[in-house]
């Protein structure tokens, strides 16, 4: 039996009030079979970028620990097909989740096109509840805007519904849901778009990064995010992972770089660069002129914006990559958790044991005990649990989790060879030692101490509720 094609009249006559500006209605049984294909993946690992095949041509994007989406040509029109579905995503090797997202994997695929392509997009809804998509950033019809209620009924679930718009502006966006927005993005409902420039020639750049920042309040021991959680997250991410199970950007040395950070968090982030210095070349709002443009090593990306960072990867090694708010370098913290540096807990130790027989004592001089005793034995965790700090370099403990990667910069790679590379070779000479201990040190000579009245001990303690600092 032949598929059922479904040509622009009968599509238009299906979705109805199309020249309104209307997001198209839900497909028919007979038109579904027409959609194009239903593409998802199953693993959190970085594709190779997806070279065009059809349609015009450009450089594409690599989406860190994510792919970008296939489509498929009908008449000029690009068209995809996003599924909004439950999905179980590997946060990092040893911890997964029971997330929503598209296509199999959270954050969802991301989308390529070119400025000035018209573009279709199928959304099949397969969640327990209504849904709708929401192109951040995007110019286009005030019906494809995607606010369920305002500007279109919501996605019903078992149904499918259809987006089309020309992207008129070349830039990088994100794409979310606007109905039940605070459970279905916490849950990780979310995605990437990219509107490459019809003009190649302009910006170019060889290496060409995506990921977005998203965060979830998983508690030790489960796998689904509490939805109703406002600041305190537990679990910080760059594209649904975190460290150690972030990839690395690999990168030439001399290669232009675009790094693109879109954040779908509940508060800001300082993405800190090491080894290099960079210029944002590009918000949510367009491209900023040469002339506006400073250099950096740290910008702060607020909530529902994007920068996009360029910089000539000219200083070889593996640089450090991260939000440079420190907790959020960490996995499954635990907010209540006293400050014990300094405190001798042996009493305490002797006395809780003969409860907890296991039970040790951490934090007297500081939480790297924690990692140094995992490298010593095996602590037990709680199942789907990761540690608060983790990963190993060739030197030792990175104590990292979190919102970290790096960038690996490396002499003689391909143009599309984006393998990690493992650790890097110093140069002889160029590491960080111990000093020689047979030289004689010099003393610290400090003023002698007065006599003084002990000072005044203030304890100072944060609200708790809804009032709490926003940096969480």
């Amino acid at each position: 039996m032949d598929t059922p094609k479904l040509n622009r009249r009968d599509f238009f006559k299906l979705a109805g009030a199309a020249g309104a500006g209307i997001a198209l209605g839900a497909v028919s049984k007979v038109a579904l079979a027409a959609l194009p294909e239903i593409v998802s993946a199953e693993k959190a690992e970085t594709k190779a970028p997806l070279h065009p095949s059809t349609g015009r041509s450009y450089n594409p994007v690599v989406t860190l620990n994510g792919w970008s989406m296939p489509w498929r040509m009908n008449n000029g029109v690009k068209e995809f097909h996003l599924v909004a579905e439950q999905v179980v995503r590997e946060i990092a090797p040893g911890m997964k989740a029971h997330l929503w997202g598209y296509n199999g994997q959270s954050p969802g695929p991301t989308i390529e096109v070119v400025e000035g392509d018209r573009v279709r997009i199928f959304v099949t809804n397969r969640l327990p509840e209504k849904t709708s998509v929401h192109w951040h950033g995007q110019r286009l019809p005030n019906g494809m805007d995607g606010v369920s209620g305002l500007t279109q009924p919501a996605i019903m679930p078992g149904k499918t519904f259809v987006y089309e718009f020309v992207a008129k502006r070349p830039g990088t966006f994100m794409y979310h849901p606007h109905a039940d927005e605070m459970t279905q993005m916490a849950m990780g409902l979310m995605g990437s778009w990219i509107t490459h420039f019809k003009d190649q020639k302009f910006m170019p750049v060889d290496r060409d990064f995506v990921f977005l920042l998203n965060a979830y309040d998983i508690e030790p021991g489960s796998y689904k995010p509490k939805t109703n959680t406002m600041l305190n997250f537990n679990l910080w991410t760059f594209n649904s992972r975190v460290f150690p199970g972030i990839d690395p950007l690999v990168v030439r040395r001399n290669d232009r770089v675009r790094i693109r950070v879109g954040n779908l968090t509940m508060t800001n982030h300082p993405i800190h660069l090491h080894g290099h210095e960079f210029q944002v070349t590009g918000t949510d709002g367009g491209w900023v002129p040469p002339s506006a443009r400073w250099p950096e090593v740290t910008t702060d990306i607020a909530v529902g914006q994007m920068r996009a960072l360029e910089f000539i990867a000219d200083e070889p090694g593996d640089w450090a990559l991260h939000c440079h708010k420190s907790h959020h370098t960490m996995n499954a913290m635990g907010h209540e958790v006293p400050t014990l540096l300094g405190v001798n807990q042996d009493d305490l130790v002797e006395k809780v044991r003969n409860l907890v027989p296991d039970y040790m004592s951490m934090g007297e001089t500081g939480m790297s005990e924690m990692s140094d005793m995992a490298a010593m034995m095996d602590m037990p965790l709680p199942e789907n649990t990761l540690p608060m700090m983790t990963g190993t370099g060739q030197y030792g403990a990175i104590e990292m989790g979190g919102m970290f990667t790096t960038l690996k910069v490396r002499e003689g790679l391909a143009r599309n060879d984006y393998k990690d590379p493992g650790a890097y070779k110093h140069p002889k000479g160029t590491v960080a030692r111990e000093y020689d201990s047979t030289d004689k040190v010099p003393e610290v000579k400090r003023p002698p101490v007065k006599d003084e009245a002990p000072a005044v001990e203030v304890q100072v303690r944060k609200p708790n509720g809804h009032g709490e600092h926003s940096g969480h």
